[in-house]
């Protein structure tokens, strides 16, 4: 079956289902992202009425594609893991230590709707926080459906690509934000970076699905990354930032001592 036929076979599986297609030419059935798995999932949220249609690409990560849809006239993101080819030993590393999800099997398909359920609540914590983050709506499987954080259909950009007049501010905004997210949501982001964070009329923190408890063996370690990430960048700037040891040590209260 060609590509082309393979699409209009995916078009008229998705009609069949009730979703309305709005970008036909952005949804490539090629990046093995709609399989079985993922076309039953879609099927429960269209028949629960949390999606009504589903568009172009907003993004391709390494472990997922996140598409723009709509649920009745609510702007939503979808955010579909990718069960053929994402990356097994890297989620491992951080599912592996997470008291919340200690009982999940090691298979493959079974990781990975841990970890969209693993997403889901983290966002559900750091909003409860009062941390600027997209609004988790549901999951199924290996589907997590968000609030879009966006103008239009364009969604913000990211850090790396944003202007910022006040790259100090910014600075400052995110350091309290990963001592809000250590401290009150009791989360360690895990993977901040340039990459993680979109900036608008304020930051706002996304792609939590490696995001870990305070208690998880490796949140110190991941924690110091998070800070080196965002000390490099700001740097790059020209913004004066704090050592990474001393904002460590104000995030988690300890004394740890510069080697």
């Amino acid at each position: 079956m060609s590509i082309e036929q393979q699409e209009e076979a995916f078009d008229q599986r998705l009609a069949e289902m009730g979703i309305r297609i709005k970008d036909a030419n952005n949804l490539k059935v090629s990046e093995n992202v709609f399989d079985e798995v993922t076309l039953l999932a879609l099927y429960k949220l269209v028949h629960k009425k949390w999606l009504t249609a589903i568009g172009g690409s907003i993004s391709t990560g390494k472990e997922a594609n996140v598409f723009l849809g709509d649920r009745e006239d609510q702007a939503v993101a979808i955010k579909i893991y990718r069960i053929q080819s994402a990356n097994f030993t890297t989620m491992s590393s951080y599912i592996t230590g997470d008291r919340r999800f200690s009982h999940v099997k090691k298979s493959k398909k079974e990781l990975i709707f841990a970890w969209t359920r693993k997403e889901f609540s983290n966002l559900a914590r750091a909003k409860e926080a009062g941390l600027p983050v997209p609004e988790p709506l549901v999951w199924d499987r290996n589907i997590l459906i968000m609030s879009f954080l966006g103008d239009g259909e364009c969604s913000y950009p990211q850090l790396r690509s944003a202007e910022i007049d006040k790259p100090a501010e910014v600075y400052e905004n995110i350091m309290a934000m990963i001592d809000t997210l250590y401290n009150k949501a009791e989360l360690v982001h895990g993977d901040l970076s340039e990459f993680n964070i979109l900036y608008s009329d304020q930051p706002y923190l996304i792609d939590m699905g490696q995001s870990v408890t305070r208690d998880h063996p490796r949140a110190l370690q991941f924690l110091m990354r998070d800070i080196r990430n965002m000390n490099r960048f700001f740097k790059k700037k020209g913004c004066e930032v704090k050592t990474e040891y001393e904002i460590f040590n104000a995030v988690t209260g300890l004394n740890v001592s510069q080697p």
